[in-house]
């Protein structure tokens, strides 16, 4: 599998905006594509505007396909302007008996 992980930082006074645009995007990813197994939204109890993504899928194309959907480009739009920071780290998971 593969995992996609993203730092986000927002504009304090769009924080809610943000929010509901990140749960949005995070419902979309999982009801509409079927090789995104997990999409998760986190955010930093001690600093209220930054946000982490955990996202999970079959493989590193399906990841690629996620980049190109309709709902993502949307997303990325609305946010280009809430944003102050974002960080993307690719992952492979492996099962618990190793590598």
């Amino acid at each position: 599998m593969f995992v996609i992980t993203v730092v986000f930082e927002c504009h304090a006074e769009q924080r809610e905006s943000f929010a509901a645009a990140l749960w949005t995007q995070a419902h979309n990813s999982v009801t509409k594509e079927q090789d995104c197994l997990l999409f998760d939204v986190c955010s930093d109890p001690d600093q209220p505007n930054r946000f982490l993504l955990y996202e999970v899928y079959s493989d590193e194309a399906a990841f690629d396909l996620h980049l190109k959907s309709e709902h993502f480009l949307d997303f990325d739009k609305r946010v280009a302007g809430i944003v102050t920071s974002k960080t993307v780290e690719r992952w492979n998971k492996h099962a618990a008996t190793g590598l």
